[in-house]
């Protein structure tokens, strides 16, 4: 009975994934109830009495009910691979063999919580520029097309001679407002078929590594990579994972495809005996603080420690990047937005300045 209401519950979690934001709030929860001595089908059951969405209930009950039935919590977490992540699973089975699993579900929830937190920060930095883009364009459009050729009909009834950059206003406004609808639609084609070409992973692979490349771009993107990978390799190896089983799984959560294979070809080096850190000195692709950290906590024995310093300058890094990139975009992106508008104006206003002094 209980098996059959999992496998409902499952299938009914399965609709609609769980976010990230849920999935700390979870873990920290069970983390609390677990460490005050509850035990963990009733820090389960508790912690889904708390929740208010249909799915997390879902999956808990699922969770718990593999509890119930002599399963141990990451056989539970099995059961939902697209929720939990594989981290999840290697860490709570490590802590659950050595018998600190509140432990672990704590070392969980700050994990959760800060790469939660990191997704927030960087959307966060990112909305406003994109927000004030998508105005600028807007605005300049909506002059292009609607305002521009209000005024070109006052011009070309008096039958004078344009300035150049009043001609070349009126040909942009014209060829918008012709061929804008083209535009637009060329460019969701476009859209469509890069996508389905990044769906090649050779062809990902390039662009991924094109994008390491970009000045500013790269260093966010390898900041941000670096600081979770970090992260995760700290919290196994604190749970007592296997080295090599830590590595695999924490370039899983690599999102940079170059850095992914990197991490890769550093596994096979330390099976063969070689350092972690000079195995991941070999790409060049990890920041040389990271490396040189995680080289002194192998020689320290250390790891854990020197591995969770380097995600927090690599964190602390990747906020100072956001936060310059926002105060300089957005300024930017104003002056941008007003040189376009002043060039439109000036370009109306020249013809009618050219009129007055042919009449006195």
């Amino acid at each position: 009975m209980a098996q059959k209401e999992a496998k409902r519950q499952k299938s009914f979690s399965f609709a609609r994934r769980v976010s990230a934001g849920d999935l700390a709030l979870f873990t920290r929860q069970l983390a609390t109830l677990t460490r005050a001595g509850l035990p963990l089908e009733e820090a389960l059951g508790a912690v889904a009495q708390q929740t208010e969405k249909p799915r997390v209930q879902a999956i808990i009950a699922g969770v718990r009910a593999k509890v119930m039935e002599g399963h141990t919590l990451a056989d539970g977490f099995a059961e939902f691979p697209r929720i939990f992540p594989e981290i999840y699973r290697a860490t709570v089975s490590a802590g659950e063999q050595a018998g600190h699993l509140d432990n672990v579900l704590e070392r969980l929830a700050d994990y959760t919580e800060s790469r939660e937190q990191i997704r927030q920060n960087v959307l966060a930095a990112m909305l406003y520029p994109i927000a004030l883009s998508v105005m600028c364009f807007m605005i300049v459009t909506a002059l292009l097309v609607f305002v521009v050729p209000k005024v070109v009909s006052v011009f070309e009834a008096s039958k004078a001679k344009l300035p150049f950059i009043t001609q070349a206003l009126i040909g942009t406004s014209d060829f918008l407002r012709v061929y804008g609808i083209y535009l637009l639609i060329a460019a969701g084609l476009g859209v469509w078929l890069f996508r389905r070409w990044l769906r090649d992973p050779g062809n990902r692979r390039r662009f991924h590594r094109l994008q390491l490349r970009v000045p500013v771009l790269g260093k966010l993107l390898r900041g941000f990579n670096t600081a979770r990978f970090t992260r995760t390799f700290s919290i196994l190896s604190g749970s007592a994972v296997p080295v090599l089983e830590a590595l695999r799984i924490s370039g899983e959560v690599v999102t940079n495809l170059p850095m992914r294979d990197a991490v890769a070809e550093a596994s096979a080096r330390v099976r063969e005996g070689a350092p972690i850190g000079r195995s991941l000195a070999v790409s060049r692709l990890f920041p040389p603080m990271t490396i040189h950290l995680i080289s002194s906590g192998e020689s320290s024995g250390q790891l854990e420690q020197m591995l969770e310093r380097a995600a927090l300058s690599q964190e602390r890094d990747l906020n100072s990047l956001l936060s310059a990139m926002v105060g300089l975009l957005g300024p930017a992106l104003i002056v941008m937005m007003g040189l376009f508008v002043m060039g439109i104006v000036f370009a109306m206003l020249l013809p009618i300045f050219q009129m007055n002094d042919l009449i006195h």
